[in-house]
């Protein structure tokens, strides 16, 4: 008898996203924007705007919000696993590689926000004015997971969201006790948290090696109260995932059913963005 196959993570399509190419500080982007209400940055993993990523923000816009997805890197829309997991993983070590040698993001060294986190939260600001609301929600997963962290800096950053924040590569000890935020930046953040009662959600599996022990660990001495640490075990995620260690809380390794670990982390995420952008 064939045991039926856990639902995954609900995929979207990328011609449902209105394209809009937008300018700050010089640098031109490709944004991809769909819905109404209060705007949420979703950043997207690597290696680009997925399928699973683009239903990750259908589940933002059915909320009532605007979900606002840069493009980052890779190619919008495609599918990292087709037509093959020999083309896909080909495809995602040639995005990670030139993602490396960008001037835009900062990937090996410690204490160090990556540039392009300045054109973020610059959209960030833009989106604010043009959606409206008490301010903006933000998603970073894998290589983003930490912009949303340095982004919380920013006042207009109601509701930041680290999913397996995977910057600095953990090679050495003090990287895994690090993250991609500049100490200027991560002591603005615990400032928020403390005057303000900011809470910066963080997910990783445990025993992912993209995302060590270490790193939450530092954010909890730093952050304290205001980090708010959801971390699954590998056997929650789903047996299907594409990887052989469970990382992609939202995406790849999310059981979408009722009473899944996967699926209640995904659903205190969207519980945030309610309480601090709808509320109201």
């Amino acid at each position: 008898m064939t045991t039926p196959s856990k639902p995954k993570a609900p995929e979207g399509d990328l011609a449902t996203f209105q394209r809009e190419r937008i300018t700050h500080q010089g640098e031109t982007r490709d944004v991809y924007r769909k819905g109404k209400g209060p705007a949420v940055l979703v950043l997207t993993e690597m290696p680009g705007i997925s399928p699973q990523v683009l239903g990750f923000a259908d589940r933002v816009v059915a909320l009532g919000c605007t979900a606002v997805l840069p493009d980052l890197f890779g190619t919008a829309g495609r599918d990292p696993l087709q037509p093959s997991r020999l083309s896909g993983a080909l495809y995602a070590l040639s995005t990670m590689a030139k993602a490396c040698v960008s001037k835009e993001f900062t990937v090996f060294a410690t204490g160090r926000s990556s540039p392009v986190v300045d054109w973020l939260r610059a959209l960030a600001a833009s989106e604010h004015e043009r959606c409206g609301g008490p301010g903006v929600g933000v998603v970073g997963m894998c290589f983003t997971g930490g912009f949303a962290l340095a982004m919380a800096a920013d006042p207009r950053v109601l509701a930041p969201v680290m999913s397996q924040p995977s910057l600095p590569f953990g090679l050495t000890e003090s990287r895994r006790r690090s993250v991609d935020c500049a100490p200027a930046t991560l002591d603005a953040v615990a400032q928020r948290c403390d005057r303000e009662g900011l809470r910066v959600i963080g997910l990783r599996f445990k025993g992912d090696p993209l995302v060590p022990e270490e790193r939450f660990q530092f954010l909890r001495e730093r952050l304290g109260d205001g980090f708010v640490a959801v971390e699954l075990e590998q056997a929650d995620g789903h047996p299907e995932g594409p990887l052989k260690k469970h990382h992609s809380v939202l995406t790849g390794a999310l059981i979408d059913a009722p009473g899944e670990p996967t699926r209640a982390a995904l659903d205190r995420v969207l519980q945030l963005f309610c309480d601090k952008l709808l509320a109201a």
